[in-house]
């Protein structure tokens, strides 16, 4: 069994460095598979070349041909620095991704030599695994033989846990812990909504966890008999590197926001499956090659399939929601004072339930960026979106966009995470009420005229206040809402009026 890892190959340097980091690489695998395996090739010593590891490969090959033994070949993100130099700013990172991936580039000429010894020159198996198939389609005239199982419903729980096995290993702590089944049965709701929801094939419903993040809980639940205070490590967060990447290709910045809000599904007629250094420079980057790059990065995932047998991709979970949002404020709102000012009124919210601050920065700072960017044209659901981006907070809050609650929606749902209880913050229900210019007889010179109290006594407003009431009273019954506050802002060309419950 030999393995070779491309994440531990650096992308530093023009073509010739890489070569040169590449060649040393395989060289030191190849003598560790030499030292590991030395009682059954002490017959067949593999000569290790220096200064060509293709040639160090061949040798290798060689001497296990020689032992009647198959060789497997397993090699794990072999996309990893072709991606790093693909998604970098300059020209240059394109043209050295270029010189080792194409023409005669070290990776396809290593390729070709993968090829050749699977063909009867003693390789028996090649498994290769990756996160994006953007270098594999520069790859493919080298290595045309390989067979895409990713997509295979059969496979489709490979790389994750199943619930069944999330259950069995919470309840296995639970017990070791002396812990009620109803915490157990709790932690085990916190890690479904949180680490759950990868799904990748159209062929099955089954979802499943993500493993890194799944067994990040877990060991803090065994060791701690208790949750992890972070729900994401930062240690272990998403690279926003690659959200950043997409928000600078064009749909991408107005495709991530799409998402978030989830008004429309994000559908494809198919995952788009050529994302060679061509193809990342000059093909057509429209809507479906986008969501097709954020699905293959791991930032959505099959949702299901539309009447019309498009496919459905949303996001998977909360962390990942986390992560849309917080990009999105990085977008508009650049740390600084800014930034410190949302915290706060963001905290008022949280702690007493005042929404106030939080409207005043909206219409003050926030929209003011909005109105100059890609959203300058959305409809109201544009504000229910960015109150998410500065109220998103996986720390204290299980978030929810458009929650069901007891035969009743509410816009958005705030509710504090179970092992949070103790700290004195609140559960908070938002809802979204939007009044037009046109509904409202107004136009927008007059509008910025009107004070907030001119505002509400506006009839139709009026009516927008009483349809919340009611909303709020049946919500009331479940809830034990037993305070509410408005408060109304304006944004260019819509008027808007939340009101939060707690």
């Amino acid at each position: 069994m030999l393995k070779w890892d491309f994440s531990e190959v650096s992308p530093q340097g023009d073509g010739e460095e890489i070569k040169r980091n590449l060649y040393e690489y395989l060289n030191l695998r190849i003598g560790a598979f030499s030292d590991y395996y030395r009682e059954t090739l002490s017959e067949y010593p593999i000569q290790v070349n220096h200064q060509n590891a293709l040639a160090s490969f061949q040798s290798l090959l060689n001497a296990v041909r020689k032992t009647g033994h198959p060789l497997y070949l397993l090699i794990d993100e072999y996309d990893n620095f072709a991606n790093e130099l693909m998604m970098g700013y300059r020209h240059a990172e394109e043209d050295r991704y270029r010189a080792i991936l194409s023409g005669e580039g070290v990776m396809k000429a290593l390729f070709k030599t993968v090829k050749a010894a699977a063909g009867g020159r003693g390789l028996a198996r090649v498994f290769i695994t990756g996160v994006s198939p953007v270098a594999m389609s520069d790859l493919t005239s080298a290595y045309n033989v390989a067979e895409n199982i990713y997509l295979l419903h059969r496979f489709n729980a490979l790389c994750g846990f199943r619930e069944d096995e999330i259950a069995a290993m919470a309840s296995e702590i639970g017990k070791e812990c002396k812990l009620p089944r109803s915490q157990v049965i709790e932690a085990l709701a916190m890690m479904r909504t949180f680490y759950n929801g990868y799904r990748f094939s159209r062929r099955t419903e089954e979802r499943v966890y993500n493993p890194t993040l799944a067994l990040y809980f877990l060991k803090a639940f065994q060791r701690d008999c208790d949750y992890p205070d972070e729900i994401l490590d930062s240690n272990l967060a998403m690279d926003r590197g690659k959200m950043h990447y997409i928000a600078r290709l064009p749909e991408g910045r107005q495709l991530i926001f799409d998402a978030l809000a989830e008004e429309e599904p994000v559908d494809v007629r198919r995952l788009a499956d050529r994302f060679g250094a061509e193809d990342m420079r000059y093909a057509p980057k429209d809507t479906g090659f986008v969501a097709s790059l954020l699905y293959y990065f791991g930032i959505l995932t099959m949702g299901g399939v539309t009447p019309f047998g498009k496919l459905i991709l949303t996001i998977p979970n909360l962390v990942i929601r986390k992560l849309y949002a917080e990009s999105i404020r990085e977008m508009l709102l650049p740390e600084g004072k800014d930034g410190n000012m949302a915290d706060r009124a963001a905290e008022a919210l949280y702690e007493h339930g005042d929404i106030g601050p939080l409207c005043d920065f909206m219409e003050q700072k926030y929209f003011k960026v909005f109105s100059n960017r890609d959203y300058a044209h959305s409809n109201e659901l544009t504000v229910k979106t960015a109150f998410l981006t500065l109220l998103f907070n996986d720390t204290l809050y299980i978030m929810e966009s458009e929650a069901e609650i007891e035969r009743g929606h509410t816009d958005l749902t705030m509710i504090v995470r179970p092992d949070m209880r103790q700290y004195r913050v609140l559960d908070i229900l938002i809802e979204f009420k939007f009044v037009s210019l046109i509904d409202a007889g107004l136009d927008g010179k007059t509008l910025e005229d009107i004070d907030d109290a001119a505002l509400r006594a506006l009839p139709v407003v009026q009516a927008k206040q009483r349809e919340a009431e009611r909303g709020w009273r049946a919500i009331g019954k479940n809830w034990n809402v037993n305070s509410a506050m408005c408060c109304a802002f304006t944004v260019s060309a819509w008027w808007r009026w939340g009101s939060s419950g707690w």
